[in-house]
């Protein structure tokens, strides 16, 4: 870690690291690894996750809010 970084504003997780931020388990990461719903890097036998895309598997996971117009069908 190169002195003055912050911690949280990693470039790259670990799987570990990935479920901390995710708010989830170690498993959960892993099976989107396996099942390849989730861009991964293999640094020798070492496996690391890209932040921005765990913020975009994250986005893309975004349920908006109903309204009342969505809601009655009027939009």
């Amino acid at each position: 870690m190169i002195k003055g970084e912050d911690k949280t504003m990693k470039c790259h997780f670990t799987v570990q690291e990935a479920a901390e931020y995710m708010n989830t388990t170690v498993r959960f990461v892993r099976r989107l690894i396996a099942e390849r719903r989730i861009p991964f890097h293999h640094i020798g036998r070492h496996v690391r996750l890209k932040r921005s895309d765990v913020d975009a598997f994250i986005d893309a996971g975004r349920v908006a809010a109903i309204t009342r117009a969505t809601f009655w069908g009027t939009a």
